[in-house]
């Protein structure tokens, strides 16, 4: 294996481990220019090659130095987003009523890449409960419950339960890489066990 896909295959799974897994609708993964100058073809390379399991690679943004790449699941994305209460918040933070899946993505990608800050509506994306959301946009980001994989505001009891599943995820994928199974080979034996 090309030695800029094996350190791929490691980011990934060590970044993205829940959404590969299934057990998250999205993360995030952000990539050093100089470590991937080929990012847009292998991404072209292992989106054909994710696709059919049901995952995607979407870079939201590229500076001088970074690549932010967004690893999500369509079906996932669409139930996290989904929900009264999300959309309502997502409306007032300048999405479309009603707006496609991809509509969505392009105007995060839109606001990550010329907001002039972070937008915090993404943990939306990522899965994040509701009150975590939006607990860290009232406070910004200080007086949290709990903080791991996100800022717990609102169940902590439910955050450790993600955590935990998620660390299992890692765990897993990154082990089977370190045993030299490749990360392609890993997804679809864990789609294949779980059918």
């Amino acid at each position: 294996m090309h030695p800029q896909s094996a350190a791929f295959e490691r980011a990934l799974a060590f970044h993205c481990a829940p959404a590969l897994s299934g057990a998250a609708p999205a993360n995030l993964v952000s990539l050093a220019r100089s470590e991937y100058p080929d990012l847009p073809a292998l991404l072209a390379r292992y989106g054909r090659r994710l696709e059919p399991l049901g995952i995607r690679l979407f870079p939201l943004c590229q500076c001088d130095r970074r690549w932010l790449l967004l690893v999500f699941r369509p079906a996932l994305l669409r139930q996290a987003l989904a929900p009264v209460q999300v959309r309502a918040c997502l409306l007032r933070c300048g999405y479309p009523a009603g707006g496609t899946l991809a509509e969505q993505l392009e105007l995060l990608r839109d606001r990550v890449s010329h907001g002039g800050g972070f937008p915090h509506e993404i943990g939306f994306f990522l899965g994040y409960p509701l009150a975590d959301v939006l607990g860290f946009l009232a406070l910004g980001g200080e007086c949290c419950r709990m903080s791991g994989y996100w800022k717990v505001y609102g169940d902590v009891a439910y955050a450790r339960g993600c955590f935990a599943r998620f660390d299992r995820c890692r765990d897993r994928l990154c082990r089977g890489l370190a045993d030299g199974t490749p990360l392609l080979e890993l997804l679809q034996t864990q789609r294949a066990q779980a059918a």
